[in-house]
């Protein structure tokens, strides 16, 4: 057998074991939630989004499913509806202003807050690497800046609990800084990136708007991005940065006010969103985020993982 058959003969085994723990159900003294905890799911009219608010639902939870078309994300809450879970729709479109603000409004009155943020929606990479300005900013705005308008309109509302409210965010291993593909040559960039004391959202977003000048003008091959799904490893990039980023502001909350944020790579799913070519289930896909949102007594925050594990950023 060779190294790639024993890596994926790993990765299955893997998936076996998460399809198992999925099974085990939470103990009396691990369940910190109640049929009253909100969580909200960005996206979630099919797909991981959809299995996320599925899986949670499952556990309980009321959950609030969101889509950006309203029609598709009626039809999605109606079939969780329809098999006794407590799930609500509300339409969400998490680049656009006066849909942020309508939500944020409509789950103020209705629901006081929120205790867990999901954020999935997003759009995918294109095939190839010509990273036409249109695809660029389309993807890089709806991933990352619609990811932390999410994050920042919803602090706010998320409601205090012994237990501490929770932010995962669904991103993905080609953003990582330091993988064997797909990283950054820019070393000064790569070295400010990975800082996470002197880490800033200014930082963050210069990097994106630096990327977006060079994909209009045409020299961003040499600007030392990577070369393969660009726009998409740096949307996602700069999700796994503010993730860091948002951790260490948040730190300093105190007991009962607790927020954490994480992220994860659900892997490379079955799903309208890659075609139907993955060779994960959007079951195996959205276990993470749902582990991740509904872990007892969690004191981290700021981590990147995949399969239930840490892995580096």
């Amino acid at each position: 057998m060779d190294k790639k058959e024993r890596a994926k003969d790993r990765r299955e085994k893997r998936r076996q074991e998460i399809s198992l723990l999925r099974t085990i159900p939470y103990s009396d003294h691990q369940r910190w939630w109640t049929a009253d905890t909100v969580a909200v799911v960005t996206g979630a009219n099919r797909g991981i989004g959809f299995e996320i608010a599925h899986q949670l639902a499952l556990h309980g939870l009321t959950v609030i499913l969101t889509s950006r078309e309203t029609g598709v994300g009626e039809e999605a809450a109606k079939v969780l509806q329809e098999g006794g879970l407590n799930v609500a729709f509300h339409q969400l479109d998490i680049v656009e202003p006066s849909s942020i603000e309508a939500f944020t409004d409509w789950i103020q009155e209705n629901y006081g807050g929120l205790d867990i943020l999901v954020n999935n929606a997003g759009i995918n990479f294109n095939v190839g690497s010509e990273n036409s300005i249109e695809s660029a900013e389309k993807v890089i705005e709806t991933n990352y800046f619609g990811t932390k308008n999410m994050i920042k309109v919803l602090i706010p509302l998320m409601r205090p609990s012994a237990s501490g409210a929770r932010i995962v965010s669904v991103t993905s291993r080609l953003g990582r800084l330091n993988g064997k593909r797909n990283k950054i040559d820019n070393l000064t960039l790569r070295a400010q990136l990975e800082a996470v004391d002197s880490l800033s959202e200014e930082l963050i977003d210069g990097a994106m708007n630096m990327f977006l000048g060079q994909a209009k003008d045409g020299t961003w091959e040499s600007g030392g991005w990577p070369q393969v799904f660009t726009d998409y490893s740096l949307s996602k990039l700069a999700v796994n940065a503010y993730t860091r980023l948002m951790a260490r502001i948040l730190s300093d909350r105190p007991e009962g006010h607790k927020i954490y944020i994480n992220c994860y790579c659900p892997g490379w799913v079955k799903t309208a969103m890659t075609g139907w070519a993955g060779n994960i289930s959007p079951e195996d896909g959205a276990d993470t985020a749902v582990w991740l949102a509904l872990l007892p007594d969690l004191s981290i925050s700021g981590k990147f993982f995949a399969e239930r594990r840490e892995i580096n950023f």
